[in-house]
């Protein structure tokens, strides 16, 4: 049992990922909308965040230092500012509808409006970060995220036709009658979903706060070979709900409850409370992550003391970053702004900064200066490569794109 809680950083990494608010909505639209005709999308960028993974736990796990911090020394402080300012931004807009993500699901429970839940949630979020020790976290949110199973398993349960569904995962193209920009949209918004930039600074913080040494490369391996495939499983279980129950009728995804309403129509209300908490757990998870996230890129940066392992009298300015980071969050919900629609944003956002994120990512991964023996072999640096070229022209179509569709409308 001790051995498997070792993996739970990879599985709150990954549900923080895949799993987050933004993410809910766009599988549940796009399994309503295409089926399963995206997910070769979604393999790909399972594939390309498990290689950058694995390159930052390897940096972490021999030089004991994590990603950020090393990329700075290596491509000194101009280039790093220009990481940080685009990561930075990516993270706490993701932040900011992670927390609206929380309210909206417990609207839905409760009926009572999300903006009035915004206060008690960003204060809790705080005490977590505060009180709640690192590991303690990350099993408690990332075993509870897995509940989200219960999408995958509403899909064997509402007997779908399950040849419609394979020849919908073997398509990669648009179905007739749909525009090819629109899908091609969707296509960027659900790979820089799987990509998001704080996932490699998470988990590699991560790695610090738990002091990985060359011992544990095995470990950080492990973390990402089950934690990344399973945050893409849930996903996909998501977007095969949508179209199992959805895609038939024609209905479209708008709102969190129609996202929901596959589970309800296979367990009832059983399932669609299972959901709710499976939602909430991992809607949480992405709000403790990504706010953390802002407090390691700045502090990792300018050099602070930083560490959740650490009281706030000894890492002042980095424990100050996270509670003005939460407290500019609730300023921003507090207007009544659209959490899904800050997301779709900060996942557009996203598509255009991967680059500034993963090339360092892959330029120190192969310094022998950091890493020694352990620097990148030819499978790594193909899969990156390969990876980096997809990247790039993700961030050049992100913008016309979404101009050209009117953000998939």
């Amino acid at each position: 049992m001790k051995k498997l809680l070792t993996l739970t950083l990879g599985v709150l990494t990954a549900i923080g990922g895949f799993v987050d608010i933004g993410d809910i909505v766009a599988n549940g639209l796009v399994g309503a909308r295409y089926g399963l005709g995206l997910v070769w999308v979604l393999v790909i960028g399972v594939i390309g965040i498990c290689a950058f993974a694995e390159m930052s736990g390897r940096v972490v796990a021999v030089s004991g230092r994590p990603v950020y911090d090393v990329i700075r020394e290596k491509l000194g402080p101009r280039a790093a500012m220009a990481n940080l300012v685009a990561s930075f931004l990516v993270t706490f807009l993701t932040m900011i509808a992670q927390i609206g993500g929380i309210a909206l699901v417990i609207e839905l429970a409760s009926g009572i409006p999300h903006v009035a839940w915004i206060v008690p949630i960003v204060v809790g979020l705080w005490l977590v970060l505060w009180r709640v020790k690192f590991e303690k976290m990350e099993q408690a949110f990332g075993l509870s995220g897995l509940v989200i199973l219960v999408f995958g398993l509403s899909v064997w349960w509402l007997s779908p036709d399950w040849g419609a569904l394979a020849d919908q995962a073997v398509r990669f193209a648009a179905p007739q009658g749909e525009p090819l920009p629109t899908y091609f949209y969707y296509g960027i918004t659900l790979f820089a979903a799987a990509m998001t930039p704080y996932e490699v600074f998470f988990f590699s913080s991560g790695g610090v706060e738990e002091k990985w040494t060359s011992k544990d490369l095995r470990t950080q391996r492990i973390n990402v070979l089950i934690g990344f495939p399973l945050g893409g499983l849930l996903s996909i279980g998501i977007a095969a709900a949508a179209a199992a129950a959805l895609l038939p009728t024609g209905m479209s995804v708008e709102s969190l409850g129609q996202v929901v309403l596959p589970v309800a129509l296979a367990f009832g209300v059983a399932g669609a409370a299972a959901a709710l908490f499976g939602l909430f757990a991992a809607t949480v998870g992405a709000a403790l992550e990504t706010g953390l996230s802002c407090g390691y890129m700045l502090a990792q940066y300018f050099g602070w003391t930083w560490g959740k392992r650490l009281p706030p009298a000894k890492a002042a300015r980095f424990h100050s970053a996270l509670g003005l980071s939460l407290l500019a969050g609730l300023l921003v919900m507090q207007t009544g702004i659209d959490p899904i629609k800050v997301t779709e944003y900060a996942l557009i956002f996203s598509a255009i900064a991967l680059p500034l994120t993963y090339l360092p990512v892959l330029i120190v991964a192969n310094d022998r200066e950091y890493l020694g023996d352990a620097v990148n072999g030819k499978l790594s640096n193909g899969i990156g490569l390969v990876i980096l070229v997809v990247i790039v022209v993700v961030a050049v179509a992100a913008i016309p794109l979404m101009v050209m569709t009117g953000m998939g409308a």
